[in-house]
């Protein structure tokens, strides 16, 4: 008994001996910080565009939404309305057709 004792012992004290030799080094973490450019711009056209500056800039900046592909004008209302019932967008119904006339406008196909 004592034989196993002592040999459970040996065995712990190599074990603990040399596991800096086995054990791998932990990655050092650092913090990254990133720096987002502030987009302050309007949809342009003045009054045409007020509707879409007053509901859509809340979320979106203008110049995301002006990259965005032409598209036909069922899309950009599938779109509005996505934006109303998916994601709770707090959109006016008097607001929903100059947006998207804006849009058809500015971003839409012939």
């Amino acid at each position: 008994m004592h034989r196993t004792i002592i040999a459970i012992g040996v065995l712990t004290v190599a074990l603990s001996t040399c596991a800096p030799a086995w054990a791998q080094q932990l990655p050092a973490i650092k913090s990254t910080t990133v720096a987002i450019p502030a987009d302050d711009s309007l949809f342009p056209g003045g009054a045409s565009a007020d509707a879409i500056n007053q509901n859509c800039l809340a979320c979106h900046s203008a110049d995301m939404v002006l990259n965005q592909p032409a598209f036909p004008k069922a899309t950009w209302e599938a779109e509005v309305h996505k934006m109303i019932n998916t994601y709770k967008a707090p959109i006016d119904n008097d607001d929903i057709a100059p947006i998207v006339d804006y849009l058809v406008k500015t971003k839409g196909t012939n």
